[in-house]
């Protein structure tokens, strides 16, 4: 499998999608742009412009001109300030009521941005037109820039819609399936792209063993490993005739020094100090850390952000078990997403052939557990919750497309029923999860289960 470039470029998207400054920014240079370049074209045509025009346009004198741009500016930068102060709360409330790693997801959204964008940009454009209002008491030649000034009421009345559709927005947007949704939506778009389908994917290699001789490869800073430039890692490896093994995924936690992986000749023997030096320069080059795991290439994250909020709805400062059982539907949904997807490692070569790197990924196994096990054991006195894991369980299996996963979904379904077997239900609750874990072998056996 060839190495892919476009990494780089992912992360440098999610980094800029997730800051609320960049189109907001955009906005204040358009809007100052705007704001030199149309009183110029007053100055140009504002006396050669017919009535059927001018009627339509600001028709005040310079004094009324700077009320007018002043208004504007003034009551902008106090709803700019409004909207500012919703949107840390709105950040507060997901960090304490659902999840810290909530926070990327609020900051992405697009809408905030651009209403910021519009509310930043009209202060900009009416500040910026004000200064070239110009009165006969200036000692200049009379001048009101008509179009400007049109133009600045239009975007004043415009922002006065934004902030009413911002507060509908964020109504929507602080509502918990909302989120739920969105962590769903950015989730499976990541998965998506990072992983190819089970079909597609044709026969995997077989993937080297680690020779006793090889060298370490150390983790080049602390941080969460971000992202992993492909075609560097196969560039370098191929310069040094090696094989590389990298056994930290997207998503883990690294600490500076610690082995991440092995590297070794492809002919065998060992390196030279050089050599070895260079090619684990150029490994360090590849690796890139950051303080916050992201979505660029980690396929883990959005089952994080879910079992995190079903996590702290399972808290006892929460104690909100629907949204929890909410939270691992849309668990379920990105599991049975992930059965049609290739999630071996991931083997790099050259075009000719030869193995280069072999880049580890969490395989199902590792995401089943990622998404049953602390809710299992958080929301273990809850028959609600230990039933909506059982039916978690049926519809994964349900999907399921080889032993291994039937395996792995057979292996939780014990794990829930020693769970259940300790816990002080009564009879009826008993009888009723009992039936549940009895749809999940149902469901691995290829029968879907009718009765409830």
């Amino acid at each position: 499998m060839r190495a892919d470039g476009r990494g780089g470029w992912s992360v440098l998207r999610d980094a800029v999608r997730t800051q609320l400054w960049p189109i907001p920014a955009i906005g204040i240079g358009l809007a100052v742009l705007a704001g030199v370049l149309l009183p110029r074209l007053d100055a140009r045509i504002d006396d050669n412009l017919p009535p059927a025009v001018t009627d339509y346009l600001f028709g005040g004198g310079a004094d009324a001109a700077r009320a007018v741009l002043e208004a504007v500016a003034g009551s902008l930068i106090t709803v700019t300030s409004l909207t500012f102060s919703l949107t840390v709360v709105t950040l507060q409330l997901a960090s304490s009521q659902f999840s810290p790693r909530l926070l990327r997801t609020f900051s992405s959204d697009r809408f905030v941005q651009i209403t910021l964008g519009v509310f930043l940009g009209t202060f900009a454009y009416a500040l910026t037109v004000l200064r070239t209002v110009r009165t006969a008491a200036d000692d200049q030649e009379l001048f009101v820039p008509q179009i400007a000034v049109t133009v600045a009421f239009g975007l004043a009345v415009a922002s006065v819609f934004a902030l009413v559709i911002f507060l509908a927005h964020l109504a929507k947007e602080i509502r918990v399936e909302t989120m739920l949704a969105t962590v769903h939506r950015d989730a499976t778009g990541t998965l998506r792209r990072i992983l190819s389908d089970r079909d597609s994917a044709g026969p995997a290699p077989g993937v080297p063993d680690i020779p006793a001789s090889s060298e370490v490869v150390a983790a080049p800073s602390s941080g969460f490993l971000v992202w992993i430039d492909e075609p560097a890692l196969v560039r370098v490896a191929r310069q040094a005739d090696a094989v590389l093994t990298i056994t930290a995924p997207p998503g883990s936690s690294l600490i500076e020094g610690v082995p991440i992986g092995a590297c070794w000749p492809r002919r065998g023997g060992t390196f030279d100090a050089g050599s070895l030096r260079e090619l684990q320069d150029g490994i360090a080059a590849a690796i890139h850390t950051g303080p916050e795991r992201t979505a660029a290439q980690d396929v883990a994250f959005g089952l994080r952000q879910l079992t995190d909020v079903t996590v702290k709805a399972l808290s006892p400062g929460i104690n909100d078990p629907t949204t929890a059982i909410h939270a691992l539907g849309h668990a379920s949904a990105l599991l049975t997403e992930l059965v049609d997807r290739d999630l071996g490692p991931r083997i790099l070569g050259d075009d000719d052939g030869p193995i280069r790197v072999v880049l580890h990924r969490p395989g199902f196994a590792d995401l089943l557990d990622l998404a049953i096990a602390q809710p299992r054991r958080y929301g273990a006195d809850d028959p609600a919750v230990l039933g909506r894991l059982f039916q978690l369980l049926a519809e994964v299996a349900w999907q399921a497309t080889d032993q291994d996963q039937r395996r792995s979904i057979a292996e939780q379904l014990g794990r829930c029923r020693v769970t259940t077997d300790a816990q002080p239900f009564d009879d009826a609750e008993r009888a009723q999860l009992s039936r549940l874990a009895d749809q999940v072998i149902q469901a691995l056996a290829g029968r879907w289960p009718h009765s409830a």
